[in-house]
């Protein structure tokens, strides 16, 4: 969310970018596709530090537009990561990491409309 300033049309960010723009395509990029290759390449646990690394790393734009400390996005992101891999390799599948990755980011984005809501 870079700026701070969620899109104007709400339903299309809650219903359509969050989930597939952000969740499903970084679940699958990230926990499906090179959580797997680095696990056959390096073993589940080294694959799945690497995914989370890249993840966390992934964030740095977004922590650079928002001005929140790049450090700190990259280590909490990169700890999410890691718990979302879990989360994956623990249920054999995808559903679990991107449906906890869902609840985070709608409850992140539903706690922006409120807050910045004319109506509080």
């Amino acid at each position: 969310m870079a700026g701070r300033e969620p899109p104007a049309a709400a339903p299309d960010w809650l219903l359509l970018r969050i989930p597939v723009g952000t969740v499903w395509s970084e679940e699958s990029a990230f926990r499906g596709a090179l959580a797997t290759a680095g696990a056959v390449a390096f073993g589940a646990r080294a694959g799945r530090l690497l995914q989370a690394g890249a993840f966390g790393l992934s964030h740095i734009a977004d922590a650079r537009a928002t001005g929140e400390p790049v450090a700190g996005t990259v280590l909490v992101t990169g700890i999410a990561g890691w718990l979302f891999g879990w989360l994956a390799d623990r249920s054999g599948s995808l559903a679990a990491p991107m449906l906890a990755h869902l609840a985070i980011n709608e409850a992140g984005a539903i706690a922006v409309l409120a807050v910045q809501s004319p109506h509080r």
